[in-house]
């Protein structure tokens, strides 16, 4: 067929270089698993170089090179802007620094500054801010006590990712407001740390039922990703007494024949559940104790909307747990009452 042909021009033109001459030929593929064998034959593309997404050091030599090519002001920090960019890739990294030129253009600037970078994130992970968005009191007062749920959780939870923002502003498709976070850059998570991570992000609903009485949709995606934790803890990382010592990684592409039988798959259910369970009531007691905090935080919220790490530590004090992080500058309010700052960026972004 015509894949085959093409494969078999490929060999050939391949095989047609001289050996006694200095030809590298270079390719690239994000499906290395569908290349034929024939393809990886010593003498052809005998070397796979997995190349991974940028660290700490990739992400800051990356923003160099596209800063070369914009009017920075001095207090734009290449090392500050990899430190608040964590998972991004070289073509997220330069809409990043496209979009800030943008922004600073439309507000008539010479030179690119932090605020236009700031804003730039917030554009790039939660979209473009919804002005024309009409929230109801009820509304903006339940999305403000949700989010604040969430960074009073981060805040005094040991292993939680340190707080950069929260909002109750609106951006893009279905973001009512987000709680930004700064990760480490780790390569090992222990299960402390996914624990209290689930902890956290149960925080929305948690503040909802303990303020209201009832919960309402905005969760959908914390449950989302609450859930998937939590089947990847017992089935994936094997974090589980019951279930055991044991992976179902990769075993599970056909959905009609589970690797596991089906008193297991019912195990697996009830563990989820419980594990679950467990980490809503923790999140609840935990604001439960800290119920002054979780008012101070949300009635903030609806009187600025944007709070950034020094307002809560202005509002709650300083985070019991300490973690360096980059602190995006308070901004004055902007013409919708919002502050303009940084952003979820996948930093770890919790979304509603």
């Amino acid at each position: 067929d015509e894949r085959e042909n093409t494969l078999n021009q490929l060999l050939v033109e391949m095989d047609g270089f001289p050996t006694d001459k200095g030809v590298i030929l270079i390719a690239a593929t994000n499906r290395p698993d569908v290349l034929d064998n024939a393809l990886l034959r010593p003498g052809r593309f005998d070397r796979l170089i997995a190349v991974d997404r940028p660290d700490l050091k990739g992400r800051e030599a990356i923003f160099k090179v596209h800063l070369k090519n914009i009017k920075i002001a001095k207090d734009v920090s290449p090392a500050e802007l990899s430190e608040m960019t964590p998972g991004f890739a070289g073509a997220e990294i330069a809409n990043v620094c496209n979009e800030a030129a943008l922004i600073a253009a439309r507000r008539n600037k010479k030179k690119v500054d932090m605020r236009d970078f700031h804003d730039a994130l917030d554009r790039v992970i939660g979209g473009l801010e919804k002005k024309s968005k009409l929230i109801s009191p009820e509304e903006k007062k339940i999305i403000a006590y949700h989010e604040a749920g969430h960074a009073v959780c981060g805040w005094f939870l040991e292993h939680a990712s340190p707080l950069v923002k929260v909002t109750i502003v609106p951006r893009g498709i279905g973001t009512l407001g987000y709680a930004q976070y700064l990760p480490k850059e780790e390569y090992i998570t222990r299960t402390e740390q996914l624990l209290d991570r689930m902890c956290m992000t149960f925080g929305g609903r948690a503040a909802e039922e303990i303020v209201f009485g009832k919960i309402s949709t905005g969760a959908q995606s914390d449950l989302d990703q609450v859930t998937k934790m939590a089947y990847s803890m017992i089935t994936v990382f094997g974090m589980n007494e019951k279930v055991g010592q044991v992976s179902f990684y990769g075993l599970q592409n056909d959905s009609f024949l589970k690797p596991y039988s089906e008193e297991t798959a019912h195990l697996i259910d009830e563990e989820v559940r419980q594990l679950v369970n467990s980490q809503f009531e923790r999140a609840k007691a935990l604001l439960r104790e800290k119920r002054e905090e979780l008012e101070v935080i949300a009635q903030r919220l609806l009187e600025k909307e944007v709070l950034t790490k020094t307002d809560v530590e202005k509002l709650i004090g300083k985070r019991p747990y300490t973690q360096e992080v980059v602190e995006p500058e308070a901004e004055s309010p902007s013409e919708n009452g919002s502050t303009k700052v940084d952003e979820e960026i996948e930093a770890d972004t919790t979304k509603d």
